[in-house]
């Protein structure tokens, strides 16, 4: 009898965790004057998931950690917001800065069914810094050719194929920490800790569209 309890306690204790890891985080982004900001791309600790708000300013993301820093892309410009252990967000921007950025218990109403229906993924490859340095190459854009399905160097410019397509015309943008940057050369692979090389990355904007190449250095 005692094992049985153990057996649905230890299952009822799983059930449990699993909910937690995919509680909905649900915000708002507005201007200062509290303008709904529409089309704004927010994404957290994986880049792979996320989001866009709606004409309401509203978004929601799964598995928001109390430690994440949520980014913000809006006009070009990137915002990180510290979650600090928020349940929700009312973030207000004003041009190049946030204003603030306070729990809202409105938006936890919100509920799961929100998040999901905006919550967007994209096809992702990676690689560890470790990995590209056994490739014997310091340059970056070297060391992944062979390494990344899909991934080529044609005249030294790097191309992403998207699925079955040929390769794209324009080359992938590069994002190095979670800013964007126009070239890798002041980087090694040593500089590595890993790169991933997504094949839509219109979370990024129109050049996304072509791909990027995201390098998370040794910090």
């Amino acid at each position: 009898m005692k094992k049985k309890f153990l057996t649905l306690l230890l299952c009822f204790s799983a059930a449990v965790s699993a909910q937690e890891t995919h509680i909905p985080f649900n915000g708002i982004v507005t201007d200062v004057l509290g303008t709904p900001l529409k089309k704004v791309k927010i994404y957290n600790h994986d880049e792979r998931r996320y989001t866009f708000s709606n004409k309401e300013g509203k978004f929601g993301l799964t598995d928001v950690l109390p430690s994440d820093t949520l980014h913000l892309i809006f006009n070009h410009k990137a915002y990180l917001i510290p979650v600090d252990g928020k349940k929700s967000v009312h973030i207000k921007l004003d041009d190049q800065i946030v204003v603030s950025a306070s729990e809202d218990e409105a938006l936890i109403g919100l509920g799961y069914g929100f998040v999901k229906r905006r919550e967007q993924t994209i096809p992702v490859s990676g690689i560890s810094g470790e990995e590209l340095q056994r490739t014997g190459k310091t340059d970056i854009l070297e060391a992944l050719v062979g390494k990344v399905a899909g991934y080529a160097l044609i005249n030294g410019e790097p191309r992403i194929r998207s699925n079955n397509s040929l390769l794209l015309s324009s080359e992938p943008i590069y994002i190095v920490d979670g800013i964007r940057v126009f070239s890798l050369n002041y980087l090694t692979v040593y500089d590595v800790d890993h790169v991933e090389v997504l094949k839509d990355a219109s979370i990024y904007g129109v050049r996304g569209t072509n791909g990027a190449i995201v390098v998370y250095t040794k910090k």
